[in-house]
């Protein structure tokens, strides 16, 4: 991947793909001194670091890819699981050299892993300058001024009010096709394996104006598709700060149709989304408009309901298979992705059955599978034991990958024959004479280049496919 700045992730999405675009950075020429950040985790993260990189250019930070040449080097961090924890320590300490050859350079822990290790990094005194929570970004430049005077800065507090509503994001990795758009903050659910509740607060959403003129913006500055993110989007509800306002409460589905309204040459996505809250109208507003895709993340995390119960979900295996059933009598074909964990705390073999069949049952498009990691300060952590042993949580994943691979060529499968639209994000990983992008339903199509370009919509026949890519030629409307 080409950028002007280097990404390790996780994140399962084909919009980081392609070469570097943004029409906001501005050169290197323009400043003094550079910054350098990596970003782990959920598309949250990366959305924050386009914040963090606008604060910083406001402030005279101009961007590399080169950590080596960089003044500033920030991570920013992801605490869901301990291998993402792992993967950042390492990558201090690989750091911790660079600084000894260039005891100028600062280096910074932003996000969840910030927040929730902010006493163990104090303590490793050569191994941060930086301990930055995802609430206090605006306090950046005041913490860089205080660690160059070689005081550890660190600001990881809570705010219930701060959504960044009014700071326009540098788009880093951008292919200038795709962006990611904050709409809130935070959550309520309390889920019990989950730490976000701890580390990034209080749900609060963003004021909807500014979420409209960003999309609108970055339509104008030729984005043709936005991801509206939340932890939990459908939880998402703004009133006008003003009582005497005209302006009436903007709910998630009246949210969407604003956005869907901009242009119908806009693509909307949006992630992710509680089986708990998304409703009848979300879901109809999706099937009225054509631009609003036909694709929903809906988190199960476990198909037992009393390992459902414990992990604090707040619905049981019924409800769900029948919120499933809904978006499919709604939105007929409507794609469907999900996260599972396997190795849940007391979690039986029949539990996992249970899991598996769930599976079976939704057939999922796409499923992001981990075995259960459990993260101090939880609410599992602190009422219940980890008693399944790492090696059976490892063999019920691979179980569950496997069903996985065989519902997932099905339905790549299913769409031989089938056109669909395609918004091209680039050129082909594999081959510079043909081109990628994704359907309606979230997934990679390629295509023979022809006289398209990045950022058209192309009609393409779907010939044949593999486990994770359709292939297809262009056909006429």
């Amino acid at each position: 991947m080409s950028s002007l700045f280097t990404i390790e992730s996780k994140v399962h999405d084909e919009s980081r793909q392609g070469e570097a675009y943004s029409p906001i950075i501005e050169s290197q020429a323009n400043f003094k001194k550079l910054f350098y950040v990596e970003s782990y985790g959920c598309a949250m993260n990366f959305a924050d670091s386009e914040v963090v990189a606008s604060i910083l250019q406001s402030n005279g930070y101009g961007a590399t890819k080169n950590c080596e040449e960089a003044d500033l080097i920030l991570l920013n961090t992801c605490s869901i699981r301990e291998k993402a924890e792992a993967t950042v320590r390492k990558r201090l300490t690989e750091f911790r050299k660079l600084k000894k050859l260039n005891p100028g350079i600062l280096v910074g822990v932003l996000g969840c892993m910030a927040e929730r290790l902010k006493e163990k990094f104090l303590q490793e005194e050569s191994l941060v300058d930086l301990v930055v929570g995802p609430d206090a970004y605006r306090t950046l430049p005041n913490l860089i001024e205080e660690a160059e005077t070689g005081q550890k800065a660190v600001n990881v507090l809570l705010n219930r009010d701060e959504t960044y509503a009014d700071i326009s994001p540098i788009r880093l990795n951008s292919n200038g096709v795709n962006a990611f758009v904050s709409i809130m903050r935070g959550c309520n659910n309390m889920c019990s394996f989950c730490v976000v509740p701890f580390t990034r607060g209080r749900e609060r959403s963003r004021d909807a104006n500014s979420i409209i003129e960003e999309c609108k913006n970055l339509f104008t500055d030729g984005f043709k598709e936005v991801t509206l993110l939340g932890q939990n989007v459908d939880s998402y509800h703004w009133e006008p700060f003003n009582n005497d306002s005209k302006e009436e409460a903007v709910t998630f589905a009246a949210l969407l149709e604003k956005v869907a309204l901009i242009s119908p040459l806009l693509r909307v996505r949006f992630s992710t989304s509680h089986p708990k809250d998304i409703t009848d109208e979300v879901l109809h507003t999706i099937a009225r408009h054509e631009n609003i895709c036909n694709y929903i993340h809906l988190p199960v995390q476990s198909g037992s309901s009393r390992i459902l119960q414990l992990m604090n979900r707040t619905y049981s295996r019924e409800w769900y298979i029948a919120k499933v059933n809904r978006i499919r009598e709604i939105i007929p074909g409507c794609g469907l992705s999900t996260d599972m964990i396997t190795g849940f705390c007391t979690e039986t073999d029949e539990d996992h059955e249970l899991s598996m069949s769930l599976m079976e049952y939704c057939k999922y498009d796409l499923a992001y599978m981990y075995f259960y990691s459990e993260r101090p300060g939880t609410l599992a952590a602190r009422r219940f034991k980890d008693d399944v042993t790492e090696d059976i949580k490892k063999k019920r994943l691979q179980e569950m990958v496997d069903l996985h691979r065989i519902h997932s060529l099905q339905s790549m499968q299913r769409d031989i024959g089938k056109t669909c639209k395609v918004l091209v994000e680039g050129v082909s990983k594999k081959s510079a004479d043909e081109l990628q992008g994704r359907s309606d339903h979230n997934k990679v199509v390629v295509f023979p280049k022809s006289n398209f370009e990045k950022g058209d919509y192309v009609m393409v026949k779907i010939n044949s496919c593999t486990a994770g890519t359709l292939i297809g030629t262009a056909v006429s409307e």
